[in-house]
């Protein structure tokens, strides 16, 4: 079976080790999203990435605030030199084309100021997490647009390991940050990405107030050891273990010092 190909109760059951007793076809392509890290040749025309910019614009916006940005990279030198900054990840370099999604409050600093008004306020971690919301929300919509075309994607969390020279290779200016890479292709037929478990819903979905579950923790320890096992992938622990070690100073790969650059860009100061 092709990727993204997937009927949703299997989809649904390699999520949650079960079969759901309701009829959910209509989100056959959400319930199908992995990550892929192996494309082909193909081109992305920029009439596509445009649709796919379009869609991301017609996500929700806190206040009609629009406070990102996207950055597409597609010099080779440039993606390497990316790459060489996202712990060598060869999907930024390979991938028919690669977005950087900006936290941007750049954009409305620059109204404030031709309003003759102060800009403090945009050195809030209100506003901060505004900037980032509108990004993350931005970037899902696009790839739920890309996905529904038959791209596969991945997002690079590592653009943020060293944001300062991230911020100069890209010119990003005060008050903004790049939040996450993205990269965009069609999947290739060795691409073997698979659909990765998630904790079963009552692990999330608390009702009228905030709950923990530790038998959905546990059941899931079990459930991904298996998958680990199946896909050939190293486990140190069980993934609420490894958790744990990632959430450690040493597991953040230099993001544990992020709050110095976002101080430096004037972002969540107060």
């Amino acid at each position: 079976m092709s990727l993204f190909s997937e009927p949703s109760a299997q989809a649904w059951l390699a999520r949650f080790g079960a079969t759901p007793d309701f009829e959910i076809a209509a989100v056959d392509r959400l319930l199908n999203h992995r990550s892929v890290r192996r494309y082909t040749e193909e081109p992305i025309p920029d009439s596509v990435l445009a649709t796919l910019v379009a869609a991301g614009q017609a996500a929700a916006t806190s206040s009609n605030l629009q406070s990102w940005s996207v950055i597409s990279v597609d010099d080779p030198a440039r993606r390497a030199e990316i790459a060489a900054l996202c712990s060598n990840q060869k999907q930024v370099v390979t991938a028919a084309r690669f977005l950087v999604f900006v936290a941007d409050l750049h954009r409305i600093e620059q109204f404030t100021l031709a309003e003759g008004l102060p800009t403090d306020g945009l050195e809030t971690v209100e506003m901060y997490t505004v900037a980032v919301v509108d990004a993350a929300l931005a970037a899902e919509r696009v790839v739920c647009a890309a996905e529904a075309l038959g791209y596969g994607i991945c997002y690079i969390g590592a653009m943020r390991n060293k944001p300062h020279q991230v911020a100069e290779l890209l010119g990003l200016p005060s008050r903004t940050f790049a939040v996450f890479g993205l990269c965009l292709g069609r999947p290739a037929e060795n691409a073997n990405a698979a659909i990765k478990p998630r904790l079963l819903q009552d692990g999330v979905w608390f009702k009228e107030s905030y709950g923990v579950n530790e038998e959905a923790i546990e059941e899931y320890n079990a459930r991904y050891a298996e998958f680990a096992a199946e896909q050939k992938i190293p486990m140190d622990g069980t993934w609420s273990q490894k958790s744990a070690q990632r959430a450690q100073p040493a597991g953040l790969s230099g993001r544990e010092a992020l709050a110095e650059f976002l101080h430096s860009q004037g972002l969540a100061k107060k």
